[in-house]
């Protein structure tokens, strides 16, 4: 079996990569399991050094990786950089919070001495996807190393590239052999990993019947899971908003990475008496945005990923449109080579609709007329997911309410958009899957909470 990687700018194959059998999978968990009884005993010191170390190779070949990440899955350039150095400064927060994050918490109670540790525990599966091929696995590996861990990375198919580079930073950085180990392997092979006693924890990012698949099997193998999944972001614009920087935002939010992010902005909920000024402003805002070659320093929007992933987004747009739904701007796959889909505008989008109820993930923005805040507040919250929302109003302290009381969602933003940072935790609810990462609540996810009692 192989795996190709594939130019989705051109539809070139770049390269194919053999897959591993059976026999070495199951070589590289007991390597993997048998590095993290030397790891688990390494001081904090001893662990962040690498870590740093791992931090400064990113940075110092930022353009070899965005580059990377451009052929394989069509990120322009800026973004790239920008991804590898948030990468970066992951691992140095963590190198320099790990310790705290993790030291024994004293609780009084009756006993002479009793208290909380947090110990490691052991090979920790992550399951990667392709839009942020370097982020999300440095966001995971991080902490999960900095803890105690060693960590089993199975990487999207269509980025074997970016995860061969991944996993030699790791070596480069001076890790001891095994404590980070790369599988190459397909989707088919991941439910016999997760059976394997010797994986200790499951970590996805990715689609929600994906999440639900490798929830299925770790619950089945009683194995602790953390899932992000995928995002259906409701933008609420109230009518007190400033419109021009609202936009400039939104835009910004929808178009990042061309639309492919579960955090992107998606569905535009919109105060009526603001709705024909905040189309304007957006179909012109969107226009600027220019698409084509992700090498070009002057692309703002790159190809889908894949053709498949193209063709069903275009399906999605076609199909709200039959239902009713207005289209300002795009929705036309353009002619020539590779997976393009350009910025595109719906609105009057309705339930019923796939804009509505399904999560566009590419440059289509659905934007959706509500009458006030509360009917704005109930169609946010009109979802099977449930990752990030963001809020734009002139009235922080309503916005703060809003987005602190009202809104359901794992991150809720007051006039800017969601982003995931080092310092806070990460994660959603309903279908967006659960768990966290990043921050305290991240690192602690894949620990032995364990209470000690001396009498």
């Amino acid at each position: 079996m192989s795996m190709e990687a594939i130019n989705p700018t051109t539809g070139e194959v770049i390269k194919t990569y053999p897959t591993m059998s059976g026999e070495e999978v199951e070589h590289v968990i007991q390597s993997c399991h048998s590095a993290f009884h030397h790891w688990r005993n390494r001081s904090f010191a001893d662990r962040s050094g690498p870590l740093k170390k791992a931090a400064r190779i990113l940075r110092d070949n930022v353009n070899e990786y965005a580059t990377l990440m451009a052929l394989e899955m069509g990120k322009p350039l800026n973004e790239g950089r920008a991804e590898v150095n948030k990468c970066a400064a992951a691992c140095d927060f963590y190198a320099e919070t790990a310790e705290k994050y993790l030291q024994p918490e004293p609780v009084p109670t009756d006993a002479s001495r009793s208290f909380v540790s947090f110990q490691p525990l052991g090979a920790v599966l992550a399951v990667m996807p392709w839009n942020f091929p370097f982020w999300q696995v440095f966001r995971f590996a991080a902490p999960a190393l900095m803890a105690g861990n060693t960590c089993l990375l199975k990487h999207a198919s269509n980025v074997p590239g970016c995860a061969l580079a991944i996993a030699e930073v790791f070596k480069k950085a001076g890790f001891p052999d095994n404590v980070f180990r790369l599988l190459m392997i397909g989707s088919s092979q991941v439910s016999a990993v997760i059976e394997n006693p010797l994986v200790m924890a499951v970590t996805l990012t990715g689609s929600t019947p994906a999440g639900k698949a490798v929830a299925a099997k770790a619950g089945q193998m009683l194995k602790k899971t953390v899932l992000e999944l995928g995002g259906s972001d409701p933008y609420i614009v109230l009518e007190d908003a400033d419109l021009e920087e609202t936009v400039n935002t939104c835009v910004l939010s929808r178009l990042m990475n061309a639309g492919q992010s579960c955090i992107a902005a998606k569905r535009f909920i919109v105060v009526e008496k603001v709705r024909k000024r905040f189309e304007e402003l957006f179909v012109e805002k969107m226009k600027t945005y220019k698409m084509g070659d992700p090498l070009d320093e002057t692309v703002k929007v790159g190809p889908q990923a894949r053709h498949d992933l193209r063709d069903d987004l275009h399906r999605q747009v076609k199909e709200s449109i039959a239902k009713g739904a207005g289209c300002l701007l795009g929705g036309e796959i353009p002619a020539g080579k590779g997976a393009f889909y350009p910025p595109t505008v719906l609105t009057d989008v309705k339930k019923g609709m796939p804009a509505y109820d399904e999560e566009l993930f590419g440059p289509a923005a659905a934007i959706i007329p509500v009458k006030d805040e509360a009917e704005a507040v109930r169609t946010a919250n009109d979802s099977n997911f449930g990752l990030g929302a963001a809020i734009f109003t002139r009235d922080i302290a309503k916005g703060t309410r809003l987005a602190e009381q009202e809104i359901q969602s794992g991150n809720c933003f007051v006039n800017t958009f969601v982003r995931s940072d080092p310092r806070l935790p990460f994660g959603g609810i309903k279908e967006s899957g659960y768990g966290r990462e990043l921050s305290h609540y991240g690192i602690k996810e894949f620990v032995n909470i364990k209470t000690v009692y001396v009498k």
